[in-house]
């Protein structure tokens, strides 16, 4: 194979159509524009979602929905996952743990404990943070929240 070989697939490149060359050309006068009208003229058309003035169906929609930036860097956990990772360093739960066991994905900053299942180990908690029912379990089970 060389260089001066190679060609494009039959039929895979079409002429430009040539338009306003006389009737026999197949685009002659108004060139496939139709007549008159804001379309037939040069420069003339409009922005994406124009409807001639009526509002726009993007407008006549009602907005919803939102996603937070923040939601990528918070997580939860449930008292059942601390019950797994009490064992390991000692009974202490930080973010470090946390990760370092997969219960919470890397880019997490942090985190909060919930009340879902039960705990009956005592684990001390450093840096997350716990809603009433969690704290008041963790506590009941000997464990604490600094």
């Amino acid at each position: 194979m060389k260089l001066n070989d190679i060609h494009p697939a039959e039929g895979s490149k079409k002429n430009r159509l040539r338009v306003g060359r006389g009737a026999s050309a197949g685009q002659g006068k108004t060139c496939g524009r139709g007549v008159k009208g804001q379309r037939a003229r040069k420069g003339g058309y409009h922005k994406v979602g124009f409807e001639g003035g009526q509002m726009p169906l993007q407008r006549r929609l009602p907005k919803m929905g939102f996603r937070s930036k923040v939601k990528a860097t918070r997580a939860e956990i449930t008292l059942d996952t601390l019950s797994r990772l009490s064992g390991k360093n000692g009974g202490v739960v930080d973010l470090a743990t946390l990760k370092a066991a997969s219960a919470v994905p890397a880019g997490i900053e942090k985190v909060k404990i919930i009340l879902s299942g039960s705990i009956a180990v005592a684990v001390t908690i450093k840096g997350l943070h716990a809603t009433k029912g969690a704290r008041a379990a963790i506590e009941a089970a000997g464990g604490r929240l600094e």
